[in-house]
């Protein structure tokens, strides 16, 4: 009979409850075992692990290292998915290894190259996958110079953090003077040029900044599964078009996707975007973790988590190609459950408190849910 496997994961987004429950719901019928830690007490993750932790804050990415080798020896984990701190673990790779841990994330060399945006753009240009026009700005006048630069092009312009994930820090730059308009309805990605330089010259210290043209839809995700011989096992994109969203093989997302993963060593889960310049895609954005829309490939068939997991622990899954695509579809939110609240935001000693998990009934608050269309 074969053993259970132990799988952590840290500090991750609420959608992953659905991660963790393909885990369960393998179709290996092993046994799983799910440890979770968190900053936030009231993370749905923390409910739907078997075992949880608060993770201690303001620990540097060293001292992180530390704490997160003596969680997987303490609650003998087989397979980590480092989310937080990512880079500094994978530099200890050899030393996870040793306390019997295999890390689900790409190698030191591909997270270096993609914690920057501008250093990812620069990287995979110089191997052939499209990439939009792009400046890296640090002051009011770099700023102004990227901004009309593109204006001149024809192109709207935005900007965002060089380094970061899920949209944090995007915003779309317009020259419209303030006006009630812009207090009707909900907050938009919208900011008016001119506030932003008078607050940058304000601020005195410098950004670190890509402008770069606003990417039209579709928006396309190609979810990648790379094996430590860079060679790909699956890639499937999920499109986004408003509300719309849906699945593709179409080889213009697949094979530069396929050139990033298997050309930078993003072994085991990724996921590349890619969005519209004129009536070419180029590359948006690579992420070296999984994507917290990876569950949605279950409408095809897939159970990307289970294949991940068996990789990490050297049992290759071969090639993976869904049976089938699955339908157009949406996202919804639902409800999800969380620890009792009798913890509520008290501070505790985090390495000493054990959450027991709490069964997992309903879609997430927090979290994606796929509904047809």
């Amino acid at each position: 009979m074969l053993s259970r496997v132990r799988v952590w994961l840290n500090r991750t987004y609420a959608e992953n409850v659905f991660f963790m429950e393909q885990l369960r719901r393998n179709p290996s019928d092993r046994a799983v075992e799910i440890h979770a830690t968190h900053g936030d007490p009231d993370s749905p993750v923390l409910a739907a692990a078997d075992t949880a932790d608060l993770e201690p804050e303001g620990l540097s990415p060293a001292a992180y290292v530390e704490y997160a080798l003596d969680q997987c020896v303490r609650r003998g984990i087989d397979v980590f998915v480092p989310r937080l701190h990512q880079a500094a673990i994978v530099a200890h790779r050899a030393e996870f290894a040793a306390a019997g841990t295999a890390l689900l994330a790409p190698t030191r060399e591909a997270v270096a190259v993609f914690e920057d945006k501008a250093t990812a753009y620069e990287a995979v240009r110089s191997v052939g996958v499209p990439v939009p026009p792009w400046r890296r700005v640090r002051t009011a006048d770099e700023l102004v110079s990227a901004v009309e630069e593109l204006e001149v092009a024809g192109h709207r312009a935005c900007f965002k953090p060089a380094s970061g994930a899920g949209g944090a820090g995007f915003r779309v730059l317009t020259r419209s003077p303030f006006s009630l308009a812009h207090l009707d309805g909900f907050p938009g990605p919208y900011v008016q040029l001119d506030l932003v330089v008078e607050a940058l010259r304000r601020a005195g210290e410098p950004v670190n900044w890509l402008v770069m043209p606003r990417l039209e839809q579709p928006e396309v995700s190609v979810d990648c599964l790379t094996g430590p011989d860079n060679r790909l096992r699956l890639a499937v994109g999920r499109t986004k078009n408003g509300r719309r969203r849906g699945f593709t093989l179409d080889e213009r997302w697949l094979e530069p996707a396929r050139l990033i993963a298997e050309g930078f060593g993003l072994h085991h889960l990724s996921n590349i975007q890619f969005r519209m310049l004129g009536d070419r895609p180029v590359l948006l954005d690579v992420n070296t973790r999984p994507a917290g829309g990876l569950h949605q490939l279950s409408l095809c068939g897939l159970n990307a988590p289970w294949a991940a997991v068996r990789l990490a622990l050297g049992e290759d899954p071969g090639v993976i190609v869904p049976p089938f695509l699955g339908q157009d579809y949406t996202v919804v939110s639902g409800p999800r459950p969380l620890l009792p609240g009798g913890l509520g935001r008290q501070r505790v000693e985090p390495a000493e408190v054990l959450l027991p998990a709490v069964p997992a009934q309903a879609p997430s608050a927090d979290a994606a849910q796929a509904l047809p269309l």
